[in-house]
């Protein structure tokens, strides 16, 4: 297992390489690629830049997360050629600067969806991510962005980009007449294009599963089970097509066992990384996240950990999505003391099934 903690770059994140390094067991850093629009080409020059910071802090960063898929691909417009050969010149460049993993999603519009990000936690008085899909009530997407936005904290946010969201009615107007058989038929023809690529360059691409785990404003979703998943990587069989396996994003849906789930990809070696979290269910498609632990949220983390310890011990790992506690001002989910007991807690839990399994 490596450990790892995402990184937006430097002005860009309230927490510091400095403090990264200081985690106990942090090998590196899951980069974001998230300052320019989806389907713009991230030079050499950026990622030198990039790389080199992370690698001058004592840390690696072999793992790239929000390398974001131009919708006119989703959509399967005729401008989408000239926006994968522009993704294709990336994986390129990446790879040239020791990039093994790029994280990216195939979801329509939304990359993930709350409808709260600061949700007062009564037993402990943190505040953490939330959705409840009653409090959308008559809210239109255009509704959700504009208070997305205000409740930001001023920070930007992976797949809420404003000129990724500029066009929004238009863009939902041409999913209307979009079913998930064609965007399966869509992204396919984005493998299609770029894993040859991928497999050049010795570099794996890990889709993030939908988040939450169901449609939503009535928009084809198509990654957020097993069976979806099984599809995903039978569209083009080759270990450069991978999964990012995020436990909460599939635990929000509950008929997801996620232990076995990973096991069932990690022993297809199919798993490119993990995104390890816990959440808490409080209803019907209603959640907050939790702490890491497992008595805190709904989602057994040693059975998680033993699952990645069977089948996939040599993927790279990142306490995913933490609660703003000890006062600290953050961009919501990543600030760094919830995340750093989050890393503290799966590493104990890894030693201790580790030396469980060697007695």
């Amino acid at each position: 297992m490596k450990m790892t903690f995402r990184w937006y770059g430097e002005g860009r994140d309230t927490v510091s390489l400095k403090q990264i390094r200081q985690i106990p067991g942090m090998s590196g850093v899951m980069g974001v690629l998230d300052e320019k629009a989806a389907g713009e080409v991230w030079t050499e020059e950026e990622i030198k830049t990039y790389v080199d910071h992370v690698h001058a802090a004592g840390l690696e960063c072999e793992v790239i997360e929000s390398v974001n898929v131009h919708e006119d691909i989703k959509m399967g417009l005729p401008s989408r050629d000239k926006y994968i050969e522009n993704y294709c010149t990336t994986i390129r460049n990446l790879a040239k600067y020791g990039i093994k993993v790029i994280v990216y999603n195939f979801m329509p519009v939304f990359d993930w969806l709350r409808t709260d990000l600061a949700r007062l936690i009564p037993e402990d008085g943190s505040f953490s991510l939330y959705f409840d899909e009653k409090e959308l009530g008559e809210m239109t997407p255009l509704d959700i962005v504009r208070e997305t936005e205000k409740k930001s904290s001023g920070f930007s946010l992976p797949g809420w980009e404003k000129e990724r969201l500029a066009d929004l009615e238009t863009t939902l107007k041409r999913y209307e007449s979009i079913s998930k058989d064609d965007l399966r038929a869509n992204y396919k023809y984005f493998l299609e294009a770029i894993i040859p690529v991928c497999e050049q360059c010795g570099v794996v691409m890990a889709c993030h599963p939908d988040d939450p785990g169901w449609s939503i404003f009535g928009l084809p979703r198509i990654a957020h089970s097993q069976s979806d998943y099984d599809q995903i990587i039978a569209m083009y069989d080759s270990p450069s097509n991978a999964i990012c396996l995020c436990t909460g994003s599939l635990g929000s849906n509950r008929e997801n066992d996620i232990p076995a789930i990973i096991r069932h990809f990690g022993e297809k070696n199919r798993i490119g990384c993990l995104h390890v979290r816990n959440i808490k269910h409080l209803g019907h498609h209603k959640f907050r996240e939790s702490s890491h632990l497992s008595s805190d949220g709904d989602l057994d983390l040693f059975e998680i950990m033993r699952a990645v310890y069977d089948t996939c011990p040599d993927t790279y790992i990142r306490p995913d999505h933490g609660r703003m506690i000890w006062d600290e001002e953050a961009r919501p989910g990543y600030g760094l003391y919830d995340r750093a007991l989050g890393a503290a807690y799966i590493n104990g839990l890894w030693e201790a099934i580790s030396k469980m399994n060697k007695k």
